[in-house]
């Protein structure tokens, strides 16, 4: 029988004693009330109170916290933009009665306070001078939350904006500016290049003419040089200088013909084929040497009276 009591008895003991003891978490404030009214703050470790006298009001973390606050304002520009402010912020160890007990919802209070800098922040810039500026904006929320939530146990360690969010239409015409922008910019680099390769061209084109003046100059040089030397030939076997040019001209007529003959895909070409013909060909040659010189002479007289008058 005395077995039997025992186990009830030392099941409310221990049942009594657990309420008796509590345990706080790292990082974490427990608030303890006696009777209702406030009594006591504790800390992490294994606390103590009085079963049915005391109990635990709420338990505060102080850990750093993160609140997200999503704000819609209009730009000095006229454009409505979406704004998210981070708000990061500690409960003070030494104020937990004030973080407790005088803001029953310290995350409205703090968002109100978010609205508040921020519609009166932003509406001073354009629409371009808020991404610029957004560290000034989240600095005028700190300190303005530093100020107010200090008193009530909370300090704002860092304010963020981490994001903004214009009106669908606006960034889409940011877009289409931008991507204008850049086809602006490819244009203007095709536009070079293509200024370049045509002045490049140009260039080669140039050369190439100067080259192919050169190579006509140098093959009519060694022709003349030739001529000059079958003449010479000529005269040595008592064939005066007429005869030789007009037996040069004839044998060149005869050697073209015949090259144009040889060539299968040659296209028709009528020439005089009669010995006459080269005869004519010799005296217009002649002829065309004759007035070349006079011409040159004539020109070499009146740069010399020009030049006496000087």
């Amino acid at each position: 029988m005395g077995n039997f009591l025992f186990i009830p008895i030392a099941f409310i003991a221990l049942i009594i004693l657990f309420k008796f003891f509590f345990i706080v978490k790292q990082q974490t404030a427990v608030a303890v009330e006696r009777f209702g009214r406030f009594h006591s703050i504790r800390n992490s470790g294994l606390q103590m109170k009085i079963p049915i006298v005391d109990r635990i009001a709420g338990r505060l973390s102080l850990k750093i916290q993160q609140l997200d606050v999503i704000v819609e304002t209009k730009t000095l520009d006229d454009v409505f933009v979406k704004l998210k402010v981070s708000v990061q912020y500690v409960v003070i160890r030494e104020k937990v009665y004030e973080a407790f007990y005088q803001l029953e919802y310290p995350h409205d209070q703090i968002t109100s306070y978010v609205f508040d800098v921020v519609r009166a922040e932003v509406p001073k810039m354009k629409l371009d001078d808020v991404f610029v500026k957004k560290d000034d904006i989240a600095i005028a929320v700190k300190s303005e939350l530093q100020d107010a939530m200090l008193d009530y146990g909370f300090d704002i360690i860092k304010t963020l904006v981490t994001d903004i969010d214009p009106d669908g239409q606006v960034k889409e015409a940011m877009n289409r500016i931008n991507a204008s922008e850049r086809e602006k910019i490819a244009a203007q680099f095709e536009g070079d290049a293509q200024r370049i390769l045509i002045v490049e061209k140009a260039k080669a084109e140039a050369e190439s003419k100067r080259l192919q003046g050169q190579g006509i100059a140098d093959q009519r040089r060694e022709i003349a040089r030739g001529l000059e030397e079958s003449v010479e030939v000529l005269n040595k076997v008592g064939i005066n200088s007429q005869e030789a040019s007009a037996l040069i001209v004839v044998t060149q007529h005869y050697d073209t013909l015949q090259a144009i003959g040889e060539e299968t895909d040659t296209n028709l070409i009528l020439l005089p084929n009669s010995p006459q013909a080269g005869s004519d060909m010799l005296n217009n040659m002649v002829a065309s040497f004759s007035a070349s010189n006079q011409i040159g002479e004539a020109m070499k007289r009146k740069q010399k009276e020009k030049d006496s008058k000087a």
